[in-house]
């Protein structure tokens, strides 16, 4: 579960993000913020996962408002103003969404949050219990969330992907390339034009093959390095 807040000045704003969010399993609206203020007053109070910030606020501006906090949680600025996007980045937001944006590149960043890495507190801290790695995919038309650790290998199948993990396949409509982006290339190994493996599931690797339990994956040529580097 991803519980999070909006802070925004613009009541439309809320409607659009929320109403994105509800497409999506998992996700809780915890509070409606209509300016930093507010949301500081809530914060104080309780924890969030995500806030869906906007910069261009009264009082108090948003990249203003992130630099009084001292553990913020993650943050997805939505903005009109492309020009103060370094500075968010700087700040370690997760994602920079110009408004007004679409909700493929909605959920691109929503997935960035949950395969990112949590800010990191200068106090130190009990090391919390590590949560799996989620991803949102589209398969056809629902929204399905799967743990990464769970998927064993990609295979690309015309317009679409095969994400194969041990008891069930999604045909996702993304490129091979566009998922190992998401799914990130230090855990997902690209071995073949058509197929992507987890390295964590590897179970051997025979001549120009790799197997994953009973599956056997071919090795193209143009990838072979890639097997090379991965066993030394």
């Amino acid at each position: 579960m991803i519980e999070y807040i909006i802070i925004d000045d613009e009541y439309v704003a809320h409607d659009i993000i929320k109403g994105y969010c509800d497409l999506l399993p998992n996700m809780k609206l915890l509070k409606n913020c209509y300016d930093a203020l507010e949301a500081i007053e809530f914060l104080n109070a309780q924890t969030v996962d995500l806030i869906f910030l906007d910069l261009n606020m009264p009082t108090l501006k948003g990249f203003e408002f992130l630099r009084t906090l001292s553990n913020p949680p993650k943050v997805i600025v939505t903005t009109a103003y492309q020009e103060y996007a370094l500075e968010g980045y700087e700040l370690n937001v997760v994602d920079y969404l110009l408004k007004p944006f679409s909700f493929e590149r909605f959920l691109k960043a929503i997935n960035k949050t949950t395969l990112s890495s949590p800010v990191k507190s200068t106090t130190p801290i009990a090391e919390p219990e590590q949560k799996p790695r989620t991803i949102f995919l589209r398969e056809d038309k629902p929204y399905v969330q799967i743990e990464l650790d769970q998927v064993q290998y990609l295979e690309a199948s015309g317009n679409y992907t095969n994400v194969v993990t041990a008891d069930k396949t999604l045909s996702v409509r993304e490129k091979i390339s566009e998922l190992l982006e998401e799914f990130g290339s230090t855990e997902f190994l690209q071995v073949h034009r058509s197929f992507a493996v987890s390295k964590s599931h590897i179970t051997s690797i025979i001549g120009n093959r790799i197997f994953i339990g009973e599956t056997q994956i071919p090795i193209g040529k143009m990838f072979k390095s890639n097997v090379e580097r991965l066993i030394g």
